[in-house]
């Protein structure tokens, strides 16, 4: 739900696309809630939820976001945060942790961007996420939901993140090296992945 997130996935892929050596990068995602105790569903706005939340007036959160909008549009990313559904993102995270061991973890994290961000889904609704992984033909083995499955694997991501010191995203680490915070431009990520390239060539046995 994190919209500089849904920015900064879309400049780095057009990062790793002008990079000379992107058929050599590999690309996983981590989980990281922005809010564990989140409830399913909120009523109101996400504009209101955020004025609340932020300690700032409605009028304050969308123009923020009329912001971000415009950022959005310059990349050619759908975005309609009046249609946004805030709530938890738990069972989000966990369908991740499928297509991550599927090794479809860019696909869906892009998929999960767009429905929240673009169609109002909310985030953590089963049935929608069901639909995605049907339409995209992931298997979600039967009682995932009402177990605790991926659960796990989402806290240690997020253990990983503290122990880093990582407190916000979005966070990118390149080559367990060299760490990226926040939604920068292309440029930006390109210049990264050279200077990670080349320091990786310069110490081949790190």
């Amino acid at each position: 739900m994190c919209p500089f997130c849904y920015l900064g996935e879309e400049s780095f892929r057009r990062a790793l696309e002008k990079f000379d050596h992107r058929d050599e990068v590999a690309v996983r995602f981590h989980a990281f809630e922005l809010d564990r105790s989140a409830r399913e569903v909120y009523s109101g706005t996400l504009n209101e939820m955020l004025a609340k939340k932020y300690h700032m007036s409605v009028e304050q959160a969308a123009a923020n976001h009329a912001r971000l909008a415009d950022q959005a549009a310059a990349l050619d990313l759908p975005v309609d945060f009046n249609a946004c559904v805030y709530g938890n993102t738990l069972n989000a995270h966990r369908l991740m942790t499928l297509a991550s061991a599927a090794g479809r973890g860019v696909e869906f994290a892009d998929a999960l961007h767009r429905l929240y961000f673009a169609e109002g889904v909310r985030p953590g609704d089963e049935v929608a996420l069901r639909a995605l992984a049907a339409q995209r033909d992931l298997t979600i083995p039967d009682g995932f939901f009402e177990s605790d499955a991926g659960i796990a694997e989402v806290r240690a991501d997020e253990a990983q993140a503290e122990e880093m010191g990582i407190t916000g995203v979005p966070a990118f680490l390149l080559d367990q090296r060299f760490l990226v915070v926040g939604a920068r431009s292309t440029e930006e990520f390109l210049e990264v992945l050279n200077r990670a390239w080349a320091r990786r060539e310069s110490h081949p046995r790190d």
